[in-house]
C-alpha cells in the first residue's frame, strides 16, 4: 500500500484545527454574552477576532436574542455587530455561492433585505465607535454585497486599516472586492495582495493573500492551455515562494484561526504548478487538516484535497 494511499480522509471540520471554536459554540448556545465578550478580551494583542463573530453568524436561530440585545441596548456595539454578521450570513445563505446569473430573483430580493438591514446596524456601530475593527470588517461584506463599489469598499478598509493596519479578514474581504468579478482588476488584486504581504510583520498569515489573488485570478481563466499557462509564468512561482516564506513556512508563523486555509493555498497551488516538493511541505504541514477554500475551485472539496494530496506524496 502506498503513503498517499494510507492517508486518512480531510477533516474540514473547524474545531480539529481550533478546538476553542467548540467551546464557542456551546457557549453561544447558552446564551452566555458575557462569556463571548469575555473571552474577545482576553485574546492575545494582534490577535484578528473575526473569527468568533463568524461563529456566532452560523449559529441557527440566533438572530432572535441578538434582537432582543439590541432593543434593550441599542447603543451596545458588541451586540449591533453580532447581530450585523448575522444578518449577513442569512443574507448570503438565501443568496447561496452561484454565480449572478444562476440566482432568481426571489434570491436576490432577501439577500440584499437581510444586508440593508445589517449595514443600519453597522453604520450604527461605526458610528459609535469608529475604530471598531469587527464591525467595518463587516461592513465590507455588505459593500460587495449591496455592490456599492470600489471607492466605498476602499474607504471601508481604510477606516478600519487607520487602526487595525493588518487586519487579515478584513484585507481578504477587499481583495474579493479587486477582483474582476466584483468591478475590480486582476492589477488592483495583485497589487493589494502584494502590499499586504509587505506591509504586515512576517510570520503572519497576510502574505496568503498573493496566494488567494492567483488563485482567483487561475480560475477566472479557461479550463485548460490559459490556466496551465499562466501558472507556468516564472514569475507567479517566485511570488508565491516568497509569500509562502513570508507567512506559512516562516520560523515565527503561529498558527492563528484562517492558517488552515492559507496553508492550502499554497499546497493547492504549488501542486497545479507541480512543485511537488514544495507542495509536499504544505501538505504535510497540514496533517489531514482542510478548509472547503480553496479545495471548492478545484472541484468537490474533499475528493480535490485527496487527488492532489495523493499525487504530490506519491513522489516521497
Amino acid at each position: 500500500m502506498s503513503l498517499a494511499s494510507s492517508l486518512p480522509p480531510p477533516d474540514f471540520e473547524v474545531t480539529s484545527a481550533h478546538p476553542e471554536v467548540a467551546w464557542l459554540r456551546q457557549t453561544v448556545a447558552a446564551w452566555d454574552w458575557e462569556g463571548v465578550r469575555q473571552y474577545l478580551a482576553g485574546l492575545p494583542q494582534g490577535t484578528d477576532p473575526s473569527f468568533v463573530f463568524r461563529t456566532v453568524a452560523e449559529v441557527e436561530g440566533v438572530e432572535e436574542v441578538l434582537r432582543e440585545m439590541v432593543a434593550a441596548a441599542p447603543d451596545d456595539v458588541f451586540a449591533l455587530t453580532l447581530l450585523g454578521a448575522r444578518e449577513i450570513e442569512i443574507g448570503w445563505e438565501a443568496r447561496t455561492d452561484s454565480r449572478a446569473e444562476r440566482v432568481t430573483r426571489e434570491q436576490f430580493a432577501t439577500f440584499h433585505a437581510h444586508l440593508r438591514t445589517a449595514e443600519q446596524l453597522l453604520i450604527r456601530a461605526t458610528a459609535i465607535d469608529p475604530s471598531y475593527a469587527l464591525a467595518w470588517a463587516e461592513r465590507l461584506n455588505t459593500a460587495r454585497g449591496l455592490q456599492l463599489g470600489q471607492n466605498e469598499a476602499r474607504r471601508r478598509y481604510d477606516r478600519l486599516a487607520k487602526h487595525h493596519p493588518h487586519h487579515f479578514t478584513a484585507q481578504a474581504r477587499l481583495l474579493q472586492q479587486l477582483c474582476p468579478k466584483w468591478g475590480g482588476s486582476w492589477e488592483a488584486a495583485h497589487s493589494f495582495a502584494r502590499d499586504g504581504m509587505l506591509g504586515a510583520p512576517e510570520g503572519t498569515l497576510n502574505a496568503g493573500l498573493v496566494a488567494e489573488a492567483h488563485i482567483e485570478h487561475w480560475l477566472d481563466l479557461s479550463a485548460g492551455r490559459e490556466r496551465n499557462e499562466y501558472l507556468g509564468q516564472s514569475h507567479v512561482h517566485a511570488e508565491l515562494v516568497e509569500a509562502a516564506e513570508r507567512s506559512v513556512s516562516h520560523p515565527q508563523f503561529r498558527r492563528e484561526y484562517g492558517w488552515v486555509g492559507v496553508q492550502g493555498h499554497f499546497a493547492a497551488l504549488f501542486s497545479l504548478i507541480g512543485d511537488t516538493a514544495r507542495a509536499a511541505a504544505h501538505f504535510r504541514a497540514l496533517g489531514n487538516l482542510a478548509s472547503e477554500f480553496p479545495w471548492s475551485y478545484l472541484g468537490k472539496p474533499a475528493e480535490a484535497y485527496v487527488r492532489h494530496r495523493d499525487a504530490v506524496l506519491a513522489h516521497g
